[in-house]
């Protein structure tokens, strides 16, 4: 089948690896974002998903908008029977919509319509899920509305962050897709349409989402850590800089103390020897990366700033 793929983030490159090796699909097109100037040089860097598909030999397109006539003709003339989205990061106008024989198809990171929205993965892991899943389903104009093709559920490790669970669902989003394929073309799937009253939405996050508040449990500050890794991660302000807590630990107060929220203070062992106060419990400190610096273990940061216990956050 003549498929085209759009997508843009590194999480995404083993969808487009599994429709590039599967022998009933023809890539014929690959969409994805402009390349963005990055760094300090302001370098224009390509995204993964178009530094992957030119290893591949595939033809690749980056229009900054799909809503240009030029754009859909150009897309059109591609005959693509079908369309596979993932985290391609454009709304995909009606015109586009109605291009493919068999429709556009989105992997999304969620069991939907739980987790609907650009912050599926973040948003499972913050509210203390230990379930989710991705769905294979058929776009509409909606955000996440259309009718489901297939899901499959996974399991959210407790160590699991943002990063690691994107990446595990897309991989298991790929083998879905490939499985699914076939039957949708031959018209032997019917897609469900979603439950309405049963749908959550989530939002965009921000940078300021990961600067810690000392009046959350430990338990939600840990959620926080993992939710917002890589970015923008959990942090807090310490002498005016930006102190990034990279990873974290829940941990009861140690005997005999009972830190008010946002003290740093000592605790017993190497691997965890300090912690910060919470609404309840405290928040142990295993690496932490001071603004300019690099990331440490907590006790390497201890040695170098001892004063650092006793202080206020």
């Amino acid at each position: 089948m003549r498929l085209v793929f759009m997508g843009t983030p590194a999480p995404v490159v083993p969808v487009l690896e599994a429709l590039a090796a599967a022998p009933e699909v023809q890539v014929v097109g690959v969409y994805t974002q402009p390349d963005r100037p990055r760094g300090r040089g302001r370098t224009p860097e390509m995204p993964p998903v178009k530094h992957h598909a030119l290893s591949l030999g595939l033809p690749v397109l980056q229009p900054p908008s799909l809503r240009p006539a030029r754009v859909q003709a150009e897309l059109a003339a591609l005959r693509p029977e079908v369309m596979v989205v993932a985290a391609y990061g454009l709304l995909l106008p009606p015109a586009v919509l109605g291009t493919p024989a068999h429709g556009c198809l989105n992997l999304h990171p969620s069991l939907l319509p739980r987790h609907r929205g650009p912050s599926p993965v973040v948003t499972a892991i913050l509210e203390g899920d230990t379930v989710t899943g991705v769905t294979l389903m058929l776009l509409d104009e909606g955000m996440d509305t259309g009718p489901v093709i297939a899901q499959r559920e996974h399991p959210i490790a407790p160590a699991d962050t943002a990063e690691s669970l994107t990446g595990a669902l897309f991989r298991r989003g790929a083998a879905l897709l490939l499985e699914t394929l076939p039957d949708w073309v031959a018209g032997r799937i019917t897609p469900r349409a979603q439950d309405g009253a049963q749908a959550t939405v989530t939002r965009k996050v921000a940078r300021a989402d990961g600067q810690a508040q000392w009046e959350q449990s430990a338990a939600v500050l840990e959620r926080r850590c993992r939710a917002y890794t890589p970015w923008p991660g959990l942090f807090t302000l310490w002498e005016g800089q930006v102190l990034k807590l990279v990873e974290v630990t829940a941990l009861p107060p140690a005997a005999g103390q009972d830190p008010q929220p946002g003290l740093a203070v000592a605790l017993p062992g190497p691997e965890v020897p300090v912690g910060i106060g919470a609404a309840e419990g405290v928040l142990g400190l295993r690496t932490v990366q001071l603004e300019g610096r690099r990331a440490v273990r907590a006790a390497e940061f201890l040695r170098g700033y001892p004063r650092f216990i006793g202080s206020r956050l």
